[in-house]
């Protein structure tokens, strides 16, 4: 699993639990230890063990879903539309901090 560098000081503190992506990567199984690096350099940086998967409409995002991603919901719908532009189909990837 792949993250932008500006999320791993947040992942590697606890502070963002999930991470929310396309139908591309809804393959994730719960109860599996993924390794993760940087999407830009390639770098791993730990492991996160995958709580759940579930679906979700853009729309329905929540503050509670940007509390988890540690930003605001505006933040986050502006983060999403950049990475996936017009998407309406989502599913939130729960996960924590494997030894």
């Amino acid at each position: 699993m792949t993250f932008f560098e500006r999320f791993e000081t947040d992942i590697l503190a606890g502070k963002k639990t999930i991470t929310i992506r396309d139908e591309s990567e809804n393959n994730y199984v719960p109860g599996t230890v993924v390794r993760v690096s940087t999407l830009e350099g390639g770098r791993e940086f730990c492991s996160l063990e995958i709580l759940s998967v579930e679906p979700i409409l853009f729309d329905d995002l929540s503050d509670f879903h940007a509390q988890q991603e540690n930003m605001s919901l505006p933040v986050l719908k502006d983060v999403i539309q950049e990475i996936y532009p017009g998407i309406e189909q989502l599913y939130v990837i729960t996960y924590k901090l494997s030894q």
